[in-house]
């Protein structure tokens, strides 16, 4: 019995010495975190969507506070009220950044026109797989004479938390509703072939961009697909602004020198250059 009641006590002094002395270790090593930590977070969406570059709102939060300059640090989804009012709270200058939005860059309908001609770019096989777009970019090219274009699998629809981009049946492409976009890139990173853009949402949510990504030249491109750019370079010698670079074949408009003067849409002989957002034209 004396055994036992030593065995008890030491057990119970040992336990209390070390209980004591991870007290210590604790307080020697404790880090204390700032409150406004706390406060900032809630002020964040909330969305911990990643598209900050931070894993987390709470990631976010804390360079916001620990940072003096945090005009590298902006949060899509709250957009310029949420930095704003961040900002302020810290006293700190507010990041500016121009609203951005998730683009198709790819025309090539698989569905029949309107006039019941047939499809834009036609299928020349079925993928029999898993629908998914990054098991059918690593399987082959995809279904159509296009290896540049959207293989149509929905991966960008699925990784969306915001239900801002679907799939239309007709088409057999993605589009994006501008409302509910927040710019967080996750579509963007999902597409293995690269047809998703984030580009400046543009006054009035007005934008003009090339709608294909399609490397090939001229007479493969056109063959693979009604609505491809085919390099012949008319936007760029119309564009007053030199907005327009063509390279490898394809046509490129960088939103920040594009005036929306829209004069490259009516020159493209495919087509390959849409325009967004703008009123519809009056017939004369």
């Amino acid at each position: 019995m004396s055994v036992l009641l030593y065995t008890i006590l030491s057990l119970c002094i040992l336990g209390i010495v070390l209980a004591v002395l991870l007290y210590f270790v604790a307080q020697k090593f404790r880090v204390d975190e700032d409150p406004r930590i706390d406060t900032v977070e809630g002020m964040l969406p909330g969305a911990n969507c990643g598209a900050c570059g931070y894993p987390g709102c709470r990631g976010m939060a804390d360079a916001l506070v620990i940072q003096t300059d945090i005009s590298a640090l902006y949060c899509p989804v709250g957009g310029a009220t949420t930095m704003k009012a961040v900002s302020e709270f810290l006293g700190k200058a507010a990041p500016e950044r121009e609203p951005e939005v998730a683009v198709v860059r790819c025309a090539g309908s698989c569905g029949l026109r309107a006039d019941g001609s047939g499809p834009v770019r036609a299928r020349r096989n079925i993928f029999d797989g898993a629908r998914s777009c990054a098991v059918e970019a690593a399987t082959y090219s995809g279904e159509t004479g296009c290896s540049f274009g959207c293989l149509g699998q929905g991966d960008c629809v699925s990784v969306c938390e915001f239900d801002a981009i679907r799939m239309n049946p007709a088409t057999g492409l993605p589009e994006v509703d501008d409302e509910r976009c927040t710019a967080c890139a996750k579509c963007v990173k999902a597409c293995p072939k690269s047809v998703i853009e984030l580009r400046r949402k543009g006054p009035k949510s007005r934008r003009v961009y090339v709608s294909c990504i399609n490397k090939d030249k001229g007479g493969p491109a056109r063959k693979a697909c009604d609505a491809a750019c085919i390099g012949c370079g008319k936007c760029v010698k119309v564009c007053a602004f030199e907005a327009i670079s063509l390279e490898n074949n394809l046509a490129y408009i960088d939103p920040v020198k594009c005036r929306l003067c829209r004069k490259c849409v009516a020159e493209c002989p495919t087509g390959a250059i849409i325009e967004v957002g703008f009123p519809a034209k009056k017939e004369i």
